[in-house]
């Protein structure tokens, strides 16, 4: 930023931080005795209802003899268990993307017909406008592909000359549009960004139609267009398991919530991109590949479980990796026992880790996947389990699969466009009122001042 490039400036900017940090904490006691749920959650993880819907569901507890208590996590895509719709696709020999994507924006799986039908109404939509890889992708790369692909997703709206029209039958078609392409555009601005940054040779692979979205990622992202099987396979089941995750994830939550203000498509997406691009959503994986990393340098051992054990210790204990207390990929917002997508994920983790030679590293995964909750229990006041998440095992499988980590968080996106397409049209046919939550104010009541008559030191006021 170039107001902080002057040394001049730094100090004055330190004194409207002190300000800030002064005039902005709130007690967290206060949450407690206002009867406010903190991040709009119970201490168990219990979301606060604010809205229904029938696009996806999860069931992490059930009511035992009037008790509450935890359960083995479900995932449900309109109704239907995931884990059910990943056995049907696989034992059918099929890639499960566009079959589950039908199923979220549309209500009902499909018939061998509209299955087919859909795909080709992908590939068609697989299309951007004439230049725009040249003047938008390519021009002012960056190693943020998640910015980029906002930049896109915004700039497309200037092409779409109904941009504002809400008629369900355009939103649908925007949506489609933007399930199409955001495979192409978060790999042209990674290509992009490796040619000009990190001088490397440029290569544009035009999708190709006779293949599915898993094939053509994979296709357009090597510069020999080669994959095995296995790859696809892997690589289209995580798809699948981050297509949709409930109304109440952040990204999700906020295409409501944009979504209801009456704003187009474009911006809307944007507005849940951003979401995703934090560290506590869709960044969770990058993170965890991250601290194997720094686990695999620190502790000389892998196979030594001692040594893994006090490495966790250190982490929890705030002294290793990034010091945040957090073992990255262990526990989640709302599921105790287990994440059904963790679950799913983690048996091709394993096929795909031998394909590729990697078991020694698969095994750590497993030992700090089983380690985890007893030190997190030890070490924590935890109100319910923990359990590995889908997180712990995506970078890992995106890692073996050559996928750069600029684009961890882009391919989270590739997949959730569909979840949020579906929850816009669910907000916008539904649409009643505004999302407006209160705040309880905790701030007293103040007098205005004369600003002769008001005090304090002259080296805490900030010149200007």
């Amino acid at each position: 930023m170039a107001y902080l490039e002057n040394p001049a400036n730094i100090g004055q900017m330190e004194q409207f931080t002190d300000l800030a940090l002064e005039n902005y904490r709130i007690d967290p006691h206060l949450y407690e005795t206002e009867n406010v749920k903190r991040g709009l959650r119970d201490k168990d993880g219990t979301g606060v209802k604010a809205g229904l819907t029938k696009i996806s569901s999860i069931i992490s507890s059930e009511v035992v003899d009037g008790e509450k208590r935890s359960c083995p996590g479900i995932l449900r895509y309109r109704g239907i268990d995931v884990k059910d719709i990943c056995k049907g696709f696989l034992d059918g020999n099929r890639f499960g993307f566009e079959e589950a994507s039908y199923l979220l924006l549309f209500g009902n799986l499909p018939n061998r017909t509209q299955l087919e039908t859909f795909r080709k109404t992908l590939s068609d939509n697989r299309v951007l406008p004439s230049h725009f890889v040249r003047d938008v992708i390519m021009k002012a790369a960056r190693q943020d592909i998640m910015n980029t692909l906002s930049r896109c997703v915004l700039t497309l709206g200037a092409y779409d000359k109904r941009c504002d029209d809400l008629s369900i039958s355009n939103v649908m078609a925007q949506c489609l549009h933007l399930v199409s392409t955001f495979p192409l555009m978060a790999i042209y601005a990674y290509h992009s960004y490796n040619h000009y940054d990190c001088d490397e040779s440029l290569y544009i692979h035009r999708p190709d139609p006779n293949l599915s979205a898993a094939e053509n990622i994979l296709m357009m992202l090597r510069p020999d267009k080669g994959y095995t099987a296995l790859e696809a396979r892997i690589l289209d089941l995580a798809l699948v398991l981050h297509l949709e995750h409930g109304g109440g994830n952040n990204s999700s939550f906020t295409m409501h919530v944009v979504s209801s203000s009456g704003t187009d498509t474009y911006s809307a997406v944007a507005a849940a991109l951003a979401s995703l691009k934090g560290p506590k959503h869709g960044g969770a994986n990058i993170k965890v590949v991250q601290m194997f990393d720094d686990m695999k340098k620190s502790i000389p051992n892998w196979h030594d479980e001692c040594q893994v054990w006090d490495y966790l210790e250190c982490i929890v204990d705030k002294q290793a990796f990034d010091r945040k207390g957090l073992i990255y990929g262990m526990g989640h917002a709302v599921y105790s026992l287990s994440d059904p997508r963790a679950e799913i994920f983690k048996d091709f983790a394993r096929a795909l880790a031998a394909e590729k030679g990697k078991q020694d590293e698969f095994a750590l995964y497993e030992t700090v996947e089983r380690l985890s909750p007893e030190i997190i229990g030890q070490k924590r006041r935890i109100y319910k389990g923990v359990s590995a998440n889908v997180d712990f095992y995506s970078g890992f499988v995106y890692q073996i699969l050559g996928i750069p980590r600029e684009l961890f968080i882009p391919m989270f996106a590739i997949a959730r466009i569909v979840g949020w397409s579906a929850h816009r049209l669910e907000e916008l046919i539904n649409q009643d009122k505004i999302i407006r939550p209160g705040y309880q104010a905790v701030m007293p009541s103040r007098e205005y001042t004369d600003i002769d008559t008001r005090r304090g030191d002259e080296e805490d006021l900030v010149t200007v």
